[in-house]
This record gives C-alpha cells, sequence and structure tokens, in this order.
C-alpha cells in the first residue's frame, strides 16, 4: 500500500469522527484530494504557482484554496484600493489576502483583504519616505468618499509622544489611525495629559511610516452587500545599488496572498529574493501571537480558527488544517459574516457614509434569510431575533450617530453565539482542543 496514501485513509478517519459528534458535514473525496495535494513532494516552503488561466499566482499551499469565481468582483474592487505604479519611481504587486485570498474554502468571507508589495526607488531613504508620505495621502484623498465607497481610516506613522485626541488617549509608538478629515487637514490636534495643546503633521511621520494599511467600506450594488475593503502596504525602499529595505524593519512572506496579476511577477520575484530565510518560522510564530489574542483578550474563536488553519497546513498539521477547512465550507459559517456585517454598518454609520439606507437594510435582510436557511430551533430563532432588532435600530438610524443601544446589545449577543458556535466544532477535534487549550494555558501563566 502507498504509504501516504495509507497517512491520508486515517487522517481522513480522525476528521470524519470529529465531524459526525457536531453534524458537521465532510466533502470525504473533496478533503482526500486537498490532503494529497498538501502531502505531494513538490509542496515547498518557496514553490510559486501561476494560474495561466486567470493570471493569478501565488504560494503553492495557498492557491490550493483560491477560486477564480469571484476574480472579477475582487478585481473590480481592486481598483479602488491598489496604489499605481510610477515609471521609476514606484512598482507595486498587488494581491488578496485572508478569507479573500481563500475563497474556495469561505464560503462567507467577512471582508475584502488586500496586501500591495510597494517599492519606492529613490537615491535615499528620506526621498523613499517623502515618496510614500505623498502617494499614501494622494490615495486617500482621491478615495475619501463615493458613491459606492468611503474611506473610513488610514495606519501611517506612529504617535510621537503621548496625546488625547477627540478619539481617546494614544500612547507613544502606537500606528497613528488617520481619520478622513485629519487626513484633508493634514494634521491631528489634541492635547498632551496635562492639558496643554499638541499637534501631529502628516510630515512629521513620514520617516518612520511604520504599520501603513487604508481601510474602506464598500457597497456592492450587484451583490447587494456591505463590506470592509482593506489594503496592507508592504513597502520597500530600492537603492541605487539595487539593495531592497523594508521601510517597516520586516519584508513580509507570502505564504497567505494570491496576486491578482501576471504582469506583477518581476517585481514579486524581485523582492521576495530578500525574503528572510526564517520567514516561514516567523510567519507562523505571529499568527500564534494572533491565535493568543483571539482566544484569551479579544476572544474570537472564529478568527482564532482563520488563523489556526493557517498554522496548521504551513506546519504539516494536516488533518487539523483539513478539518477547519471543512468547518468554514458549512453553511452554518454564515455566523461568521453576521459578526462582520454588523461591525461594517456600524463603520459606516460611525463615518456617516452617505449609502443609500434600502442597501444597508437589504443587506441584512439577506443574510436574515441566509441565516433562516443554514440554521434551525433555538440557534436560528436566537441569531434571527437579534438580527430583526438590529434591522429596526438600522431603520430608525440617522447617519453619524452612534447606533442605538439595542443595536449594540444584538451585536454583543450575535457575537456570543458566533463565538460558541465556533468554539464547539473546534474542540470537537482532540487535536485542535488540546492546541486552544496549551495555546490558553501558556497565555494565563504569563
Amino acid at each position: 500500500m502507498n504509504p501516504k496514501s495509507d497517512q491520508s485513509s486515517q487522517e481522513i478517519a480522525k476528521i470524519l469522527e470529529s465531524a459526525n459528534r457536531l453534524g458537521v458535514e465532510i466533502d470525504e473525496e473533496e478533503a482526500l484530494q486537498w490532503l494529497a495535494a498538501m502531502s505531494a513532494d513538490h509542496v515547498g516552503a518557496s514553490d510559486v504557482v501561476v494560474d495561466s488561466s486567470s493570471g493569478v499566482f501565488g504560494h503553492t499551499i495557498t492557491m490550493l484554496d483560491f477560486s477564480p469565481a469571484d476574480l472579477g468582483h475582487f478585481r473590480r474592487i481592486g481598483r479602488l484600493v491598489e496604489f499605481e505604479d510610477i515609471p521609476g519611481k514606484v512598482e507595486t504587486a498587488l494581491s488578496l489576502s485572508g478569507s479573500s485570498a481563500q475563497s474556495k474554502i469561505q464560503t462567507y468571507p467577512g471582508d475584502c483583504d488586500y496586501f500591495e508589495r510597494v517599492n519606492i526607488l529613490a537615491p535615499t531613504w528620506e526621498a523613499a519616505c517623502i515618496t510614500l508620505a505623498e502617494i499614501m495621502r494622494q490615495k486617500a484623498l482621491s478615495t475619501i468618499k463615493g458613491p459606492d465607497y468611503q474611506l473610513i481610516e488610514v495606519k501611517f506613522g506612529s504617535y510621537p509622544f503621548d496625546i488625547v485626541t477627540k478619539d481617546g488617549k494614544h500612547k507613544k509608538g502606537t500606528p497613528i489611525g488617520w481619520l478622513p478629515s485629519e487626513i484633508q487637514a493634514g494634521k491631528i490636534e489634541g492635547s498632551a495629559p496635562d492639558g496643554s495643546p499638541l499637534q501631529i503633521t502628516w510630515d512629521d511621520v513620514r520617516n518612520k511610516p511604520g504599520w501603513c494599511k487604508l481601510d474602506w467600506v464598500i457597497i456592492d450594488p450587484q451583490r447587494r452587500q456591505l463590506a470592509n475593503a482593506s489594503n496592507m502596504l508592504d513597502v520597500t525602499w530600492e537603492a541605487p545599488d539595487g539593495t531592497i529595505t523594508p521601510l517597516d524593519g520586516y519584508l513580509d512572506a507570502y505564504f497567505q496572498e494570491v496576486y491578482l496579476e501576471a504582469s506583477s511577477i518581476p517585481i514579486f520575484a524581485k523582492l521576495v529574493k530578500n525574503v528572510s530565510p526564517d520567514a516561514l518560522d516567523n510567519y507562523v510564530f505571529a499568527l500564534r501571537k494572533e491565535v493568543t489574542k483571539y482566544l484569551t483578550r479579544d476572544l474570537n474563536y472564529g478568527k482564532a480558527a482563520k488563523r489556526m488553519y493557517n498554522i496548521f497546513r504551513l506546519t504539516g498539521h494536516y488533518s487539523e488544517a483539513a478539518f477547519i477547512r471543512e468547518l468554514f465550507d458549512e453553511p452554518t459559517t454564515i455566523l461568521y459574516q453576521v459578526w462582520s456585517l454588523i461591525r461594517t454598518v456600524d463603520d459606516a454609520v460611525r463615518i456617516g457614509a452617505e449609502f443609500p439606507r434600502e442597501s444597508l437594510l437589504a443587506h441584512t435582510d439577506s443574510l436574515i434569510l441566509a441565516v433562516v436557511q443554514a440554521l434551525e430551533g433555538d440557534q436560528e430563532t436566537e441569531i434571527v431575533k437579534q438580527l430583526l432588532i438590529f434591522r429596526d435600530a438600522l431603520s430608525r438610524q440617522v447617519s453619524g450617530a452612534v447606533l442605538s443601544n439595542e443595536a449594540e446589545a444584538a451585536r454583543a449577543r450575535v457575537i456570543n453565539v458566533v463565538n460558541n458556535f465556533f468554539h464547539d466544532r473546534l474542540v470537537a477535534m482532540p487535536e485542535i482542543a488540546a492546541y486552544i487549550s496549551e495555546v490558553q494555558a501558556q497565555a494565563n501563566s504569563h
């Protein structure tokens, strides 16, 4: 017997046993094919494959989970979030990341997440930072508001001192989240802890850009859906001698990205040659920190599950990964999108997005219908009840105001149900239950 085939059969048996405990439906044939592909000799830490029919490319393991079915949709949104190349000055490569890149398994992705490599050719570090500051502000100003999108905030730079702003207290060294009005003004005004006035300008923080990210709320008329769209930037400086230096001190690996255009291959290839040999270990370590956060301080078993999936599939724990993979293809994972919807609507209301209220209500209605179709019994009754409360609060909402107490309470209860849902299914597999217990025990011991 083929040892690999025998091993896959054993892993499938474990998965089916765990799934049967909670009635999770497993496509046995599809899971076997995935396990076989994952354990193939050619899958290595540095393998990149190109899909010639669609023009997308990415790490072998990531491409196993990508479906081109929604590629047109993602490319359309990509035109909003992407940065333009500037010949001889700026080179870019836009990719999908997160649940957007795993569209084959995540039937109900929460957001439209993008990751873009931005390589700046400049004579000095300072010149590269000036270029980045210019293109980020220009991008933000040009996409503040449109008929189907609105900018929420831009992460750029770190607070140079402790400051109190209208958003609260901010510690020195923490990332700055610029609101659209602050980007337009080019400055943030606030006060020191002693009450004396303080000001931070966009140019004050440009030489230490740190975490660079842009977030929008978008509405898709074709899907009648509201979503968050984000673009995380990995910015590098290419010196005249060809040396590549990350502006935030770290060049990201490419284990969770699907690049949207084959024309990006040259810039991708140039940059990833500089990725650390320890990139995989570093990536898994960073994911583990996020898992710890979502299993302890900011309890969210759905987010923890997504990150555990990546850890397991990159570290050879294929049966655990396959179980979570099938879990996210369950109709009941519509609950994850319910949680995302409430957060996204909250963002839209908070920033005063001028979307037609009918569109927000239509998205809520479509999710209520999906919950009715996917769930049954007390769980269905509870979530539909909370969504109806949320919908009622939304229908009476004044743009720009804070969501009502009823809506906030509904969100809290839905999040609790979502957490219980994912927790119960994750711990159905003993190996995953043991992993969760280990992470939580280590966090509690510190």
